[in-house]
C-alpha cells in the first residue's frame, strides 16, 4: 500500500470508528486532519456527515467516501481512538502500526460484559429515582431496579438480535410500563410510586449523549451533522413515550 493510500485508509478508518461509536462531527474532523498533517498533508480535505465521510488528500489520485450505517454509543472506542491519534503524533508509532492497532479497535467487543451493565442500569435507575422523586421505600427501590435491569436487558438484546432501530426503545419502554403497573397491584402501592419506577426506570435508555452530540454539533457550525442527530435522538425519545403511553392507557 502506497504512503498516500496507507494515510488516507488510516484517517478513514479513525473517523468511521469515532462517528460509529458516539463522537461529535467536530472531534472525527479534527482527529483526521491531524493524522494527516502529522504525515505532512496539511491541505487535506474532510468533509463529515452523519451517514459517511469523503476525504481527499492533495497527492493523492481520488477521492475516497466511507459510508456510515450504524452508530452506536462505545467512549471506550472513542477513548482507545484518541489514545492510539496522541500516540502517533508524538511519534510513539507509525503510521502501519496505528493501522493495524485502528483495525483491532474496530473489531473488538465491548469492554465491559452484559453482566455489569445491567448493574450499571440498576444503579442508574435507582440512584435518579430518588433523586427526581424523594420516594425512599424500599419497595419502590427494589421494583425500580427490577425494571430498570429488565427494561435494559430487554433494550441491550434486542439490540444486537433484531438491529432494528427504534424497536428496542420502544419495547423496552412497554416492559418497564408493565413493570411498574404489575408491581403497584401486586404490591398495594401508590399510582405516585408506579410513576417513580417508570422514571427512574427509563434513565439508561435516554439518549442523553446523543442530543447533547447534536447541541455541540450544531453549535459549531455543522448544520446537517446536528440536526439529524437531533431527530435521530427525539425519535428514540418518541418510540420510548409511545411504549409508556400504551402501557399508561391499559391502566
Amino acid at each position: 500500500m502506497e504512503e498516500t493510500e496507507l494515510v488516507m485508509n488510516t484517517a478513514l478508518l479513525a473517523g468511521e470508528i469515532l462517528l460509529e461509536n458516539g463522537a461529535e462531527i467536530a472531534r472525527v474532523e479534527d482527529t483526521m486532519m491531524r493524522i494527516s498533517t502529522n504525515e505532512g498533508y496539511a491541505n487535506a480535505n474532510v468533509f463529515v456527515l452523519l451517514t459517511g465521510i469523503t476525504m481527499s488528500l492533495p497527492d493523492g489520485t481520488a477521492t475516497q467516501v466511507r459510508p456510515v450505517h450504524s452508530r452506536t454509543l462505545d467512549l471506550e472506542k472513542v477513548d482507545q481512538v484518541n489514545t492510539l491519534s496522541r500516540q502517533f503524533a508524538s511519534d510513539e508509532i507509525d503510521v502501519p502500526t496505528f493501522y493495524q492497532q485502528l483495525r483491532q479497535v474496530k473489531v473488538a467487543v465491548p469492554t465491559f460484559p452484559f453482566w455489569l451493565q445491567l448493574i450499571a442500569a440498576v444503579v442508574v435507575s435507582v440512584t435518579l429515582m430518588l433523586a427526581f422523586t424523594g420516594l425512599h421505600q424500599w419497595l419502590v427501590v427494589l421494583l425500580t431496579a427490577l425494571a430498570g435491569a429488565t427494561g435494559y436487558g430487554v433494550f441491550y438484546l434486542i439490540n444486537h438480535e433484531l438491529q432494528i432501530r427504534f424497536l428496542s426503545e420502544f419495547l423496552a419502554a412497554l416492559v418497564i410500563g408493565a413493570i411498574a403497573d404489575a408491581g403497584v397491584a401486586w404490591l398495594a402501592l401508590s399510582r405516585l410510586a408506579g410513576d417513580a419506577v417508570i422514571i427512574g426506570a427509563l434513565m439508561p435508555l435516554v439518549p442523553g449523549v446523543p442530543l447533547m452530540n447534536a447541541f455541540r454539533d450544531t453549535m459549531a457550525g455543522n448544520y446537517l451533522s446536528g440536526p439529524a442527530r437531533a431527530v435521530e435522538a427525539i425519535l428514540s425519545v418518541c418510540a420510548i413515550g409511545l411504549g409508556i403511553a400504551i402501557m399508561v392507557s391499559l391502566r
